[in-house]
């Protein structure tokens, strides 16, 4: 059992309840709106089938946390990432193509576009961003060589929450409010005086675990019981592996002992089973081929 009150957002199940239910549409509405511009606002929310498959049976599939539609067809992707994966932007650009291809019609078609947004709601920080401390929000466009927006019918935003730390009296937009809730939301015992509006109300109401049935508690507890062996396996590992390296290093060189102790942290990391080999190589910050290299010496 969860000592919680409040679900955790970052948990399939939780982003789900909150965001992917056709009752609680109105929540994703507000969360979009709260980063668009006034003229960009979001009426309506149509969700669709979150599983795309390929023109051909041989190719891969994709599946979004949520997708969706607005009533004038701008198509949506709003995902959670829960640690880091190596090529995570190419997979946002992937990811980003089956909302397009779906939009060529059979027969005679002017390929005329409506809009495509990828949002990336992440518990991590990009590496080629994490000395722009102040920076956690991006906006990405195709844009030519001045600078100025080539096509603006593919957006691609992402959200670093690991650069949020605004505390709850520093929160001044709706953006904000939002920003802490994915944050802070499991660490709340009740609805804070800043978020009394409707919005925030519903999903306080939403998000109280003694209310679920004993089916959705039973699905959180196992959803929760993933993000928390994920986030376990990441610091054990590297707190093993460091400890092999200091006793290593002692003998043979504090360098030596440090690569020793990175190899030691992969290998466990690789035994888990919780974590995908690009996942693996992100975290750990080599190869792919290092991983797997590392993987078949040990038998994995």
């Amino acid at each position: 059992m969860t000592p919680e009150k409040y679900i955790n957002p970052f948990t399939d199940f939780g982003f789900k309840k909150i965001f992917g239910e056709e009752a609680n549409k109105d929540l994703l509405i507000d969360f979009l709106n709260s980063f668009f511009e006034e003229n960009q606002q979001i009426e309506s929310l149509e969700y669709i089938k979150s599983e795309k498959l390929g023109n051909a049976a041989t190719d891969r599939k994709a599946i979004y946390d949520l997708y969706c539609k607005t009533k004038n067809d701008e198509r949506f992707i709003v995902e959670i990432q829960k640690a880091k994966q190596d090529f995570f932007k190419d997979r946002s650009v992937y990811y980003a193509s089956f909302p397009i291809q779906e939009q060529a019609l059979k027969g005679d078609w002017n390929y005329r576009l409506m809009p495509v947004y990828t949002v990336g709601i992440l518990n991590f920080v990009f590496a080629d961003h994490k000395n722009e401390e102040d920076t956690l929000f991006h906006k990405v466009q195709l844009k030519d060589q001045v600078g100025k927006v080539f096509y603006d019918k593919l957006t691609f935003i992402y959200l670093e929450l690991p650069k949020f730390n605004k505390t709850i009296d520093e929160l001044e937009t709706q953006f904000d409010k939002w920003l802490y809730l994915f944050k802070y939301l499991p660490l709340l015992d009740e609805l804070p005086d800043k978020f009394k509006d409707k919005i925030f109300q519903k999903l306080f109401t939403i998000a109280e675990i003694a209310k679920f049935s004993r089916d959705e508690r039973s699905d959180y507890e196992n959803s929760l019981k993933y993000l928390r062996d994920l986030g376990n396996v990441i610091d054990t590992a590297k707190r093993e592996g460091e400890q092999i390296g200091l006793e290593k290093g002692e003998q043979i060189g504090l360098e030596k002992g440090e690569q020793i102790a990175k190899k030691k942290a992969i290998v466990q990391a690789l035994k888990t089973g919780l974590l995908t080999i690009e996942q693996i190589a992100e975290i750990f910050e080599v190869t792919l081929k290092e991983v797997l290299m590392l993987k078949s010496g040990a038998n994995i």
